[in-house]
């Protein structure tokens, strides 16, 4: 299989996908439990992608630099810090970190 078919599949499941979405009845759609179980999918996979992110390296976990400045961004979110703030800060936090020589 070439890389052609791969992305013409794969666009192809992403147009059905989304078309499908359109026929869903809009009471279903409103429904609270739906609402709610939408969000908080949202939620676990945006957790999920900043884990993988931040831990991982090829196939095996690795803890570095990334690891305290999610976590100083984490803390500055909660405390309500605007949002390129946090990412000052922790990228900052990070560069230092490896500077003075915690891998990463």
């Amino acid at each position: 299989m070439t890389v052609w078919v791969v992305v013409l599949v794969a666009s192809a499941l992403s147009f059905a996908t989304k078309y499908i979405g359109y026929l869903v009845p809009q009471r279903i759609l409103e429904h609270p439990t739906a609402t709610r179980v939408a969000n908080l999918l949202t939620v676990a996979m945006l957790s999920a992608l900043v884990a993988v992110q931040s831990l991982s390296v090829g196939q095996s976990i690795e803890l570095d630099a990334r690891i305290p400045a999610v976590l100083v961004a984490a803390g500055l979110f909660a405390l309500r810090a605007p949002f390129i703030v946090a990412v000052v800060v922790a990228g900052i936090l990070a560069a230092v970190l490896r500077l003075l020589g915690w891998a990463g």
